[in-house]
């Protein structure tokens, strides 16, 4: 199978891609820049030079493969709802390409804001519609798409994917401690986030593209929820610095924007993705990947591609 993935150079993406080559697909990598091109083809990946704002570009990588695999996000978080804009767009650029073809497409969404009270998420559960608290569309867009006859499958991921070259929300966490001299939770800290190995996440969407057309919405969650007060102290430790229970205005001050994930509950299973998948993560898990992945470099963010 000929798999277009977008996103091809990023964390995920790069593990996704990874994954479908060591399984006997090709792969059309979406690439930015003809250096980050070069480095899918040195893998065995064609390569696509373009950006997730160019649907044209999109729509000719959707067009020229069996499957499309959608991983690529702009994460500017200083500009989230345009990144927002710009997901949902692309979605729909991919999605009018292959409409009528039968063509697997597996769009990645978020599992933040999934809370279901007193239990955890299921993939049945339906996401919050997009609003300005939280902007990201992804979900809803691919339902959109399936309702207009172009079965899109949704590819859910925790707050944290993790594993060595990890540049989303730990590293986001370390900086702070780093910056503020203290790693923290509010609280109590009891709040919890479900994870997932890279290595993992990559396995489910190959078990998923290989299925076919479909609109099934996957949790790619190996871990239901782990505290974030055990994230603060792991992330503690690896700094040598306290590690501090904050509210009101001193968790704002400490957290400025991200304060939202930080208080995020977000209990998930993925039962139903294991069993129809037939996926069992195999991974280290979260707080291992914190001690012993690397994260604690002097720049955080130097794996970032």
């Amino acid at each position: 199978m000929r798999v277009f993935v977008t996103g091809a150079t990023g964390f995920v993406g790069a593990a996704v891609t990874g994954e479908l080559l060591a399984h006997g697909h090709e792969v059309l990598g979406l690439a930015r820049s003809q250096e980050r091109a070069a480095g899918l083809e040195e893998k065995g990946a064609r390569s696509l030079i373009g950006d997730l704002a160019v649907p044209k570009t999109l729509q000719e990588g959707a067009r020229a493969c069996d499957a499309i695999i959608h991983t690529g996000f702009v994460h500017d978080f200083a500009r989230f709802a345009a990144s927002c804009a710009i997901d949902e767009a692309a979605i729909e650029a991919m999605g009018a390409a292959i409409e009528g073809t039968g063509k697997p497409f597996i769009v990645t969404a978020g599992l933040a804001g999934l809370s279901v009270e007193g239990r955890a998420a299921t993939e049945s559960d339906l996401a919050p519609p997009p609003s300005a608290a939280y902007p990201r569309a992804s979900d809803s867009a691919a339902r959109r798409l399936s309702a207009s006859g172009i079965p899109t499958a949704i590819m859910r991921l925790p707050p944290s994917v993790h594993g060595c070259g990890d540049h989303g929300f730990v590293p986001m966490l370390i900086d702070l401690a780093r910056r503020n001299g203290r790693s923290a939770y509010l609280g109590e800290g009891a709040n919890v986030w479900p994870a997932v190995h890279v290595g993992d996440a990559a396995r489910a969407f190959r078990l998923a593209v290989e299925q076919g057309p479909g609109a099934a919405t996957f949790h790619a969650a190996a871990e239901t929820g782990i505290a974030f007060r055990d994230i603060a102290h792991a992330i503690g430790e690896g700094l040598d610095v306290p590690c501090v229970s904050l509210t009101g205005d001193e968790a704002r001050a400490h957290f400025g924007w991200f304060l939202g994930f930080a208080s995020m509950h977000q209990p998930v299973s993925s039962a139903w993705t294991q069993e129809r998948l037939r996926w069992t993560p195999a991974g280290p898990d979260l707080l291992s990947d914190i001690r012993h992945a690397g994260y604690f470099a002097v720049d955080p963010f130097a794996a970032a591609v």
